[in-house]
């Protein structure tokens, strides 16, 4: 990923409450709810996300400041100087480790080509020691350089898959596909990581595959945390003289009873109807929204026209 202080468009010397402010805008500029026909939406979402997890953390933000992580979060392999007890970084950042028995019996013992052979000769000749056969005094200890084989990708779901899970198939960098679970609850933002999944290279274990997930924009639903929020269109007379209506959810339809009098902008309450995630289950709140009939309807008028004559009221008289 790129510097997370170029992601956010910030000063390395940036104050945390810049960098919030920062994070804030870009997360709410390149939002996926905001940009349904940008197909790229989501992974700067996703790479918004990630910078700001890098330094908008006090403790990540030193240690991304110090080389200690790259901008993904991960340890990042440390050159000179080197090593923990007992060891060293060589050129090139492999691990070298003093053992002894060389002539001198110590760190002096062998020169900086003897170093050298001792990482690089065997290779080239096939197995043979340091410098005219004698015994190095160094070894490598550990692994060698670190590689990167973890593969970054951005998945959109439905509101109703974040909600009950459900698979579905992405497609990796590498041209790969395959399926993917995606588990009841997932939110925007969240990342799923699968196991070896990821990209391969001779003499290191498999990466991960990290798929951030972005939730596509609902019909009718808007999410609110936990929460959904509806306009749920009623007739004139409905709003009048009250009735059960149907009111969609996650699940099946079900009725709400609408009270006589009901004025356009009036929120319900269902309780338990909105979205299951971490332990906690929201509501769905379902607002009314009056809506007549198509064209004019002269019978209509002349009902408006003579109740106002007989039950004039001003609903503006608060406003001045």
């Amino acid at each position: 990923m790129r510097d997370p202080y170029e992601v956010l468009g910030v000063q390395r010397s940036a104050s945390a409450a810049t960098i919030k402010s920062a994070y804030r805008k870009l997360a709410k500029k390149h939002h996926p709810d905001n940009n349904k026909n940008d197909p790229k939406a989501a992974a700067r979402f996703a790479e918004i996300n990630t910078a700001n997890e890098i330094v908008g953390d006090e403790d990540k933000r030193k240690q991304f400041d110090r080389g200690e992580i790259d901008a993904d979060g991960k340890p990042r392999f440390q050159g000179f100087p080197g090593g923990g007890a007992g060891g060293r970084a060589g050129p090139g950042g492999f691990e070298y480790s003093f053992r002894g028995g060389g002539p001198g019996g110590g760190m002096g013992g062998g020169s900086f080509e003897d170093i050298l052979n001792s990482m690089f000769g065997n290779a080239a000749r096939g197995g043979g020691g340091a410098r005219g056969g004698r015994a190095s005094p160094f070894e490598f200890e550990g692994g060698g350089v670190g590689v990167d084989l973890d593969l970054s990708v951005a998945m959109t779901v439905s509101l109703e898959e974040s909600a009950g899970g459900g698979d579905k198939r992405v497609r990796l960098p590498t041209g790969r596909e395959l399926n993917v679970k995606i588990p009841p609850g997932v939110a925007a933002g969240q990342q799923i990581r699968l196991k070896g999944q990821g990209d391969t290279a001779q003499g290191h274990p498999p990466g991960d595959l990290l798929i951030t997930i972005s939730i596509a924009p609902h019909p009718f639903f808007k999410v609110d945390g936990n929460d959904l929020r509806i306009d749920l269109p009623v007739t004139l007379y409905e709003a009048v003289l009250g009735g059960k209506v149907r009111v969609p959810t996650l699940g099946s339809a079900v009725e709400l009873s609408i009270p006589k009098n009901t004025s356009s902008g009036r929120t319900f309450r269902l309780k338990g109807k909105g979205l299951a995630r971490a332990g906690a289950v929201g509501d769905l709140y379902v607002t009314t929204r009056i809506i007549l009939p198509d064209g004019n309807d002269a019978e209509l008028e002349a009902l408006m026209q003579t109740w106002r004559e007989r039950n004039s009221y001003n609903p503006r008289s608060d406003l001045g």
